[in-house]
């Protein structure tokens, strides 16, 4: 790794991330509120770690099962930023990840009894997300996917959407075999964009049943976050296109999706 490299690792804003979550209509019609969320947070050493959840349609608190999931499991693993800084193996990756949806798991069993109400009631998918330099990890209970694209312009899927016994059914994180069978995936490679998402958007992201990332979904995304100028902004920008006619038309559930792409001030250092 060259100097230069080395310098703009300490730089916290080695990513620029770009989230947004938007009310399916489907949801806006019944009265439900969004039940999706995201949790994000860029760490030293050029580390961003980032969670999508999408909560259960049929379940009561599923938002806030799917806020304590992300904000959990970003938390849990920026509490080890610096196990993180030296992970070489795959396992002690995937022991990592294990380790974060597990800390979900127990904390939305807490917050059902805070409340005094049932675990289902708070069920929810979950997607975990490390991204560092020559690394990306990933770890999935239920449907909705992860994907990367590297230094060439390849499409990968880090995760696919999970099901469960029945068509249109999923795994929940609050399952007691969540966490052991989950979907552990360590990539290496120069990546350059990263995107997660919940399964309101993973029939016009992915070509089904295989999960293959689809390109044209894609690459205009990637454009655009490596070109915005301002995250905020950006943001704005990446709800209005969630809530697009193009969009809504093809699905009524709730969107969320979380951009990353590496600042293109590193390369000008």
């Amino acid at each position: 790794m060259n100097k230069s490299k080395v310098q703009n690792l300490h730089r916290i804003d080695y990513w620029r991330v770009v989230p947004a979550s938007v009310q399916g209509t489907g949801h806006e019609n019944r009265g439900q509120p969004c039940q999706d969320a995201y949790d994000w947070a860029r760490l030293p050493k050029g580390i961003l770690v980032a969670a999508v959840a999408d909560g259960a349609g049929s379940a009561d608190l599923s938002e806030v099962g799917s806020a304590v999931a992300t904000q959990t499991a970003v938390a849990t693993l920026g509490n080890n930023t610096a196990t993180l800084q030296l992970q070489k193996d795959d396992r002690a990756w995937q022991s990592l990840l294990s380790e974060a949806l597990a800390a979900a798991q127990q904390a939305i069993a807490a917050a059902a009894v805070a409340r005094d109400v049932e675990l289902r009631d708070l069920a929810t998918t979950l997607i975990v997300v490390v991204a560092a330099p020559g690394v990306v990890a990933a770890a999935q209970v239920g449907d909705g996917a992860a994907v990367v694209r590297d230094n060439e312009d390849n499409l990968n899927a880090l995760t696919t959407p999970e099901t469960g016994e029945y068509a249109n059914e999923t795994v929940f994180l609050l399952s007691p075999e969540a966490v052991e069978g989950a979907q552990l995936k360590v990539w290496r490679g120069e990546v350059s964009h990263l995107a997660i998402f919940s399964d309101g958007l993973q029939r016009l992201a992915l070509k089904l049943p295989e999960g293959t990332p689809h390109p044209p979904f894609f690459s205009p995304l990637f454009r655009f976050v490596a070109e915005a100028t301002d995250e905020e902004s950006a943001k704005v920008q990446l709800m209005e296109f969630l809530r697009h006619p193009r969009i809504t038309e093809r699905t009524d559930d709730d969107l969320t999706i979380l951009l990353a792409t590496l600042n293109p001030k590193m390369a000008d250092d």
